[in-house]
């Protein structure tokens, strides 16, 4: 059928391209995460392992680096996972690079869970499919060692692949958007109101996006042009296969993902979303816009292409029981009825390949400002607050609200810790903050007592009702009271002028 030919065929320079992406992105989450090892990878840091496990459920949901407990195995899956994502900048051992990535990058997703968001689910996801689709076929060095073994090996042609693999890729680009445009279907997006909350600096907008949702003539045309656009992309992406308005589509969602980093602290969500898309160029716009069909002595000669090997049969059918998994999760996620739960088997088969299909990414925008702050009492007497590195306490609206923050997986963290799931690493994360601070300071900075608080701020009428809720003490409250407390020190009361 020519429609389904033409809507997944993908060029091999534009697999490239997104491999290349990929490989960046992996190289940079592992760097990034190191700032935080200590905290969030050892047995004693804000996860402990006999709690994530309590909380990941099924055995189903592995991950490597719960298999040893011991600190250096975490240290291992960030060396891992920026190892292949070098592999996978230069295209060497692709398939294994990329085998090597889903791993690490699943184990870590899950070691951090708390902290994880959609950007690490939407990674796992692509590199798992990835792993059908001949990502090494183009400006790798499997592709120069490949093109030795022709006998004119200066005659690359250009091609590209229609396959299981590319239409798995295509469909969980189509899911994503899909997923996200139908969850704002709401009263808040509908009337304009979501970015204005949604950018703020105590929800997730960067001081650029709290600027941007402050203005209502920008604010209400960027909430509509969202929910448009995300309803609008899973069905353009199959009704318009033809090469120029392709590019044109991949130009637009590739900006709005720019715009979406530059406005959110929401990590990789924003550069995941621009290297998938990358897979979407024609052929043809790499030979248009730099030239790669160059002389024989050009600078593209080393990097040539190789044909690619159509996929065995084993892996059509390993392709094919994933994508089933994919659609049971992204028909439960998205359904009538997204809190009934799977059968355990398909939620085990989901679990095992990571293939949530859950991206309502930011349907639950409400009308109200959220932040949390720390209060630590030290040897000295003073009072400060230890997300925000020592600063002077401020109990409602602290400066820079969530981008206060070391980073957006803290900012993760703190958005999620008072519900349910997360609730019980509370205690751990108030110990960890005060032993982490504790070895950086001397005697009379060290923490006595800590507190951490989440808070909120509804509009309401007469006046704004501000709910102030104690989410962990350290040193721990007598066992068993640990309920009650919170409630008895929880503050809802009218929000002073």
């Amino acid at each position: 059928m020519d429609w389904a030919r033409r809507t997944f065929l993908l060029s091999f320079r534009s697999l490239a391209a997104m491999r290349i992406g990929l490989g960046l992105i992996l190289c940079s989450d592992g760097l990034l995460r190191a700032r935080d090892f200590p905290l969030m990878y050892a047995a004693d840091g804000l996860f402990p392992p006999d709690i994530l496990r309590a909380s990941l459920g099924s055995p189903a949901a592995w991950t490597v680096a719960l298999w040893p407990e011991p600190w250096w195995c975490g240290a291992c899956l960030l060396a891992v996972e920026i190892a292949a994502g070098c592999f996978l900048v230069a295209g060497l051992g692709t398939r294994w690079a990329t085998m090597a990535a889903w791993v690490a990058v699943i184990s870590l997703a899950r070691r951090t869970f708390p902290a994880s968001n959609s950007g690490d689910a939407w990674l796992g996801c692509l590199l798992l499919w990835s792993l059908f689709l001949p990502l090494g076929t183009a400006w790798s060095i499997d592709a120069r060692r490949a093109s030795r073994l022709r006998t004119n090996r200066n005659s690359p042609t250009d091609g590209g692949v229609v396959s299981l693999g590319t239409v798995a890729l295509v469909l969980q680009l189509a899911a994503v958007y899909l997923s996200a445009g139908l969850a704002k279907c709401d009263s808040i997006w509908l009337q304009g109101d979501a970015v204005t909350y949604a950018l703020s600096i105590e929800n997730h907008g960067t001081p650029l996006g709290a600027m941007a949702a402050a203005q209502p003539w920008l604010a209400k045309p960027m909430t509509w042009t969202v929910v448009a656009a995300e309803l609008a992309a899973p069905i353009l992406l199959l009704t318009v296969p033809a090469p120029g308005p392709r590019t044109a589509m991949v130009a637009l969602f590739m900006l709005f993902h720019a715009a979406i980093g530059v406005t959110m602290n929401v990590g990789l969500f924003a550069p995941v979303g621009m290297a998938a898309w990358l897979a979407l160029l024609p052929g043809n716009w790499w030979e248009w816009c730099v030239g790669i069909r160059a002389a024989p002595d050009g600078p593209w000669k080393n990097f040539s292409m190789h044909a690619s090997r159509p996929a065995g049969r084993g892996a059509t059918v390993l392709c094919a029981a994933c994508l089933a998994v994919a659609a049971v999760s992204f028909g439960q996620a998205n359904g009538p009825w997204p809190q009934q739960p799977l059968p355990a088997a398909a939620a085990d088969a989901v679990a095992l390949l990571g293939l949530e299909q859950n991206w309502r990414v930011f349907g639950d925008v409400k009308r109200q400002q959220q932040w949390v702050y720390s209060r630590a009492e030290l040897a000295d007497g003073s009072v400060v607050d230890l997300l925000r590195g020592g600063a002077a306490v401020v109990a409602e609206l602290p400066p820079g609200g969530f981008y206060a923050l070391p980073n957006h997986r803290w900012h993760t963290l703190f958005w999620d810790l008072s519900s349910p799931r997360y609730l019980p690493f509370a205690p751990a994360v108030a110990a960890g903050l005060a032993a982490h601070w504790n070895r950086a300071h001397g005697p009379a900075q060290q923490v006595q007592s800590l507190e951490l608080r989440s808070a909120h701020l509804r509009p309401a009428q007469p006046a704004d009702i501000l709910h102030d809720v104690l989410l962990a003490a350290w040193p721990p409250r007598a066992q068993g009271r640990g309920n009650l407390e919170r409630l008895l020190q929880q503050r809802d009361f009218p929000s002073p002028p």
